[in-house]
């Protein structure tokens, strides 16, 4: 089962990407996070989203 919330760590790993530029992704408002308390959480759809806009995606959903 695929987790709905990963912490930015998970995230970097799920995106082949260092934890320090999904930091900086997080940042710049790229990368849609959420926080729980100081937690700071990637909901799973919001890297789907992401990659679709790189992909050139209209809906967020890769192509």
């Amino acid at each position: 089962m695929t987790k709905l919330l990963l912490t930015p760590a998970e995230a970097a790993e799920q995106l082949g990407l260092g934890r320090s530029t999904v930091y900086e992704l997080l940042a710049t408002g790229e990368l849609e996070s959420i926080c729980i308390g100081r937690a700071r959480r990637i909901p799973h759809d919001a890297l789907l989203a992401y990659i679709g806009r790189l992909r050139g995606g209209q809906n967020g959903t890769a192509a």
